[in-house]
């Protein structure tokens, strides 16, 4: 048996790199996939909101009517006055590509909800707020609706 090669079992050296670059590429796509995802959702519904809400005041504007948001835990509603000098929101509001009324933003899988929910306020004809807000969601963060300007941030 000199000289003769003995069977050794056992993996080679571009095998186990091979592996190894396999597992980093799925570890770098995969794990913050599978536990950022949410936390992505709910950061697009802080946005949503945000973009609802200036969507609200700029209709108010443009309209010159009264443009109301109504709130529940998880969604944002607007509606606005049928006609201009009428301080009641009585007409469901389209988006702004005609989506069918009223306009609504949800938090749907993303688990952010607002807490606590809101109180509805609404935007008058030049944009201004009937009160200031501070619109806290959980686990996100806040949206802020300026008092004597509107701006929302």
């Amino acid at each position: 048996m000199c000289g003769s090669k003995r069977s050794q079992a056992g993996f080679t050296l571009v095998e186990l790199v091979s592996v190894l670059v396999l597992i980093g590429i799925l570890a770098a796509v995969a794990v913050p996939r599978l536990t950022g995802l949410r936390a992505f959702d709910e950061v697009g519904f802080l946005n949503e909101t945000q973009a609802v809400l200036r969507y609200a005041q700029k209709t108010a504007i443009a309209s010159r009517r009264t443009v109301c948001v109504a709130f529940t835990a998880a969604t944002a509603t607007l509606t606005i006055a049928s006609a201009a000098g009428v301080a009641a929101c009585d007409t469901p509001l389209a988006g702004p590509t005609g989506e069918t009324p009223p306009y609504a933003v949800s938090a749907r899988n993303s688990g952010a909800t607002y807490s606590p929910i809101p109180a509805n306020f609404s935007f008058n004809a030049l944009g201004q707020p009937s009160n200031a807000q501070t619109i806290a969601m959980t686990g996100v963060g806040a949206v802020t609706v300026e008092a004597e300007t509107g701006y929302v941030h």
